[in-house]
């Protein structure tokens, strides 16, 4: 049975999107690949929208190219995150591990800066939404997915 739910935090008009996340350790486990963002300057794990035609794993893998140069492999799904408290998109988005297997490390158009950083380096930058929190579910290595 369908459950149809409604009340002011549900953006009822809102479109709905579907994007994906990666989470990059570095070798050592202890720092995770965070991109700047070129739109509003904050830092983010490289990620973006699915586009029709791809898997979720192909979509991940393409953005993480598109914003760094990296080829990755997805290894897993950390969590699935979704805001719904928006009016206009309504984005879930789903969250995983990914290992580096090829390319080089550098900018695009979408992002001004790139790099490792530990957690407790990410408590002093300006980070966007729930990137954040993605990083610190990875570290659980939890078995089953958060959903948040």
């Amino acid at each position: 049975m369908t459950q149809v739910l409604y009340g002011p935090r549900l953006g009822r008009k809102g479109i709905l999107r579907f994007g994906c996340s990666a989470v990059i350790f570095d070798e050592t486990r202890t720092k995770v690949l965070l991109t700047r963002r070129a739109d509003n300057g904050l830092w983010c794990v490289p990620g973006g929208a699915m586009e029709s035609g791809e898997s979720a794993a192909e979509g991940c893998e393409r953005e993480v190219f598109e914003e760094t140069g990296l080829r990755v492999r997805v290894k897993r799904v950390v969590g699935i995150y979704s805001n719904p408290d928006g009016n206009k998109v309504h984005i879930v988005v789903l969250g995983f591990e990914a290992e580096i297997i090829g390319g080089k490390l550098g900018l695009s158009n979408e992002t001004t800066d790139v790099g490792f950083f530990s957690l407790t380096e990410m408590e002093n930058m300006p980070m966007h939404g729930m990137h954040k929190q993605r990083v610190e579910d990875a570290l659980l290595d939890q078995a089953q997915a958060f959903i948040r």
